[in-house]
């Protein structure tokens, strides 16, 4: 039986992004002019969107609101969606609203709540004030996503444009540790043993392998996903 009627299909939403490469220059050090001294990022044109894959974008207090995207960063957060969407529960239509705010560079995105529809009602699958398994699993989908993301004091939590992938900032290290203990029942895992325990969350999983690693990192975030949405308990 189809428990999900409406007109929002997860085979619709962008299955991925292309990733950013990162050349690195090197040469002779010469003394350094005013113009060279600083840094200057290469502007591309923003895209006008108002819509993140097919949910609607919206502000804070829950108005439309379009707004101006770098156009790799919105390809980056559409593809997010659509994993997010991939790992919720089946009974939930794709997200139909994402309530944030984009940075005015264009490049990050503070994202507030995530509303799908069930039983003809808007619910949230992703609450700013709500710090339950849900906020923890949706934190988990965009740390496989994004290189920078910071949960602010009223629990919205800011993206940053750029590839993904483990780097071992602080943000990613806390992350992991806060994950372990609220999603994995892990109350003895700590910062400077957050591999190890985190290893053990992957091997629960069926998924051998080192957290620290690539690979590692992109499956530790995906089952956290899953086990915060209730998709899969592991058990």
């Amino acid at each position: 039986m189809n428990d999900n009627p409406y007109p929002f299909s997860r085979r619709r939403l962008l299955a991925g992004a292309a990733a950013a490469s990162a050349v690195t220059l090197t040469g002779v050090a010469v003394a350094p002019t005013a113009a060279a001294a600083t840094p200057v990022r290469a502007t591309t044109p923003l895209v006008d969107r108002d819509r993140i894959a097919t949910a609607a974008l919206r502000a804070p207090d829950g108005t439309a609101a379009a707004a101006r995207f770098q156009a790799d960063f919105h390809a980056r957060l559409a593809a997010w969606l659509a994993f997010w969407s991939a790992n919720s529960p089946r009974a939930w239509s794709a997200p139909v609203h994402v309530l944030g705010r984009v940075a005015p560079a264009g490049d990050a995105l503070t994202l507030h709540a995530i509303r799908y529809r069930r039983d003809d009602e808007l619910r949230a699958g992703f609450a700013a004030g709500q710090r339950d398994a849900s906020h923890a699993a949706t934190l988990a989908s965009l740390h496989h996503h994004f290189p920078s993301v910071r949960v602010l004091p009223d629990g919205a939590v800011r993206v940053g444009d750029g590839p993904a992938g483990f780097t071992g900032a602080p943000g990613q290290v806390a992350f992991a540790v806060a994950a372990c203990r609220e999603l994995w029942g892990d109350g003895d895992a700590t910062a400077d043993r957050w591999a190890e325990h985190a290893g053990r969350a992957l091997a629960r999983a069926g998924q051998p392998a080192d957290a620290a690693s690539h690979a590692g990192w992109a499956a530790f975030t995906r089952i956290s996903l899953r086990r915060g949405l209730g998709t899969e308990s592991y058990e």
